[in-house]
């Protein structure tokens, strides 16, 4: 399950970059290189963090032809993703929801604490967008009013709760999954955002 989710949540997010790439108007070059960044640059920073050397995505060739196959459903599919940012929406979500309980898990793996934890988790899931965003010139949605990273940190609390009570792993994986899709859905869609501080005039 781990496994597959991690591929998943690389293909979901490799298909959000290839989106902002073609709406962008970027050449195949273009898109093909932001679906990577978007795909890789959470995971990428969070393996340099924690030490691990060389990052995962070097050492298995699995993450590259999932790449290469989630830019190719975008190019092939792009038709079908007509409403392009509720398209996006989808699948940035997607990866959002699976990369914060990689990253998580790769905390408790080598022994960090839970609130580490929930931080790595929340690293890896948004941090390939931030790089996605700069690259395609806007502001990054992590840093806008959108209720974004902080989906990631409920859905860490969400797993550790879970993870207290010996719910079984698996279970804890769509659970967790299901409530950070939930709520970035409902968020976005209700335009629930966190207040603002304003500079005094």
């Amino acid at each position: 399950m781990f496994e597959f989710l991690d591929l998943l949540g690389t293909m979901a997010f490799a298909v959000s970059g290839a989106l902002v790439a073609m709406e962008k108007r970027l050449d195949l070059f273009g898109i093909l290189s932001l679906s990577f960044v978007t795909a890789i640059g959470g995971g990428t920073l969070r393996d340099v963090v924690i030490g691990i050397s060389p990052v995962s995505w070097l050492t298995d060739l699995n993450y590259f032809f999932t790449i290469i196959a989630g830019t190719i459903l975008a190019i092939v599919f792009r038709k079908k993703f007509a409403f392009l940012r509720m398209s996006l929406l989808l699948f940035d979500t997607i990866g959002l929801a699976i990369f914060t309980l990689i990253g998580i898990e790769k905390g408790m793996e080598v022994g960090l604490h839970p609130i580490i934890c929930v931080t790595l988790g929340t690293i890896t899931a948004c941090f390939g967008g931030v790089i996605r965003d700069i690259l395609g010139n806007e502001i990054p949605v992590i840093f806008k009013k959108e209720i974004y990273a902080t989906v990631c940190i409920i859905g860490g609390l969400v797993y550790y709760v879970l993870y207290y009570f010996e719910v079984s792993k698996d279970l804890n994986y769509l659970v967790t999954a299901g409530v950070i899709v939930a709520i970035r859905i409902f968020a976005v869609v209700n335009k629930w955002s966190l207040p603002q501080v304003k500079m005094p005039v």
